[in-house]
């Protein structure tokens, strides 16, 4: 498991730079909102899939819970911005649905945080009486 948070950290950290160089892009060349937009997403959700990896490392009992929201994340964001981003740059879409598909997956990947935290959780101790 370490390996694979690893890969989906290094991952995260090329998702982060690809959104400092979109910001840029938005700043420097123009891009408008729709770039500024994928760059946001990108640099939050790469800080974000950081952190989940980090929880898998930390919970290894339930880590691949919280590398498949990492994964997600990835996908999610890779689709979301990727499409914005192409609209901007290339003025074609990655495909149709591209980013309705990337947010939906980002909106899926805080709710499978959300669980795989819960699932985390240690039992509950016994109160005595």
């Amino acid at each position: 498991m370490p390996k694979i948070a690893l890969t989906l950290a290094a991952l995260a950290g090329l998702a982060g730079g690809g959104g400092v160089i979109l910001a840029a892009l938005a700043a420097h060349g123009g891009g408008g909102p729709q770039l500024e937009t994928a760059a946001n997403f990108l640099m939050l959700h790469a800080a974000a899939t950081l952190a989940v990896c980090g929880l898998a490392l930390a919970a290894p009992r339930r880590g691949g819970q919280f590398l498949g929201a990492a994964a997600i994340f990835l996908l999610g964001s890779l689709l979301f911005c990727g499409d914005l981003s192409m609209r901007t740059l290339a003025a074609a879409k990655l495909f149709p649905m591209a980013a309705p598909i990337g947010g939906t997956l980002l909106v899926l990947g805080w709710a499978w945080v959300a669980a795989a935290s819960v699932l985390a959780l240690p039992p509950r101790e016994p109160r005595e009486h």
